[in-house]
């Protein structure tokens, strides 16, 4: 059902501490395959990578990546970004109501985790990426966003979304 890609840098904790949350939707059957965008990655991303099975592409070959993506849905995450409990029912209930017409927008984004919800003050501060709360969308519509992107992170912005009923905790900054 689902593929999920990540523009991966070389921080192999970050890379990890993603996949890690990954594991129960590989399990259930849910998640076939993760594809990682080669950005910079060093030789520990690509030991864990490897170790995880993931695929990984060069970044000049990420519509390509998206265009023979295995899974029906994708989900496009921020290595470092960790999806919590429930996740997998909030993403198949979503494909589900889309498929049945019920769901408002096909496109849809997690929910920040309480605990790292800015203040109102933060907000004005922060900059936010696409990707932070991740970014579920059919793989069709992901083509066709992908057409005008340079990266995953633009195929996301600017796309009217629904929010799941999970919570997911975006990727850690280092400096």
């Amino acid at each position: 059902m689902l593929s999920v890609l990540m523009d991966c840098g070389p921080d192999d904790r970050q890379l990890a501490a993603s996949l890690a949350t990954l594991i129960p939707g590989a399990v259930e059957g849910v998640v076939r395959e993760v594809v990682l965008v080669d950005r910079g990655m060093g030789p520990a991303a690509r030991k864990v990578a490897d170790h995880a099975g993931c695929r990984v592409v060069a970044e000049e070959e990420f519509r390509v990546a998206i265009e023979t993506a295995k899974g029906d849905w994708l989900l496009l995450m921020e290595p470092g970004a960790r999806l919590m409990p429930g996740w997998i029912g909030a993403v198949t209930d979503h494909g589900e109501d889309v498929a049945r017409g019920t769901a408002k927008i096909a496109t849809a984004r997690f929910r920040r985790a309480r605990m790292d919800r800015p203040s109102f003050l933060q907000r004005f501060r922060q900059i936010r990426t696409a990707l932070a709360e991740g970014f579920l969308v059919q793989k069709p519509q992901a083509i066709g966003l992908s057409r005008l992107a340079f990266n995953l992170e633009e195929v996301a912005k600017g796309v009217a979304v629904e929010r799941l009923a999970v919570e997911i905790r975006p990727a850690l900054k280092t400096k």
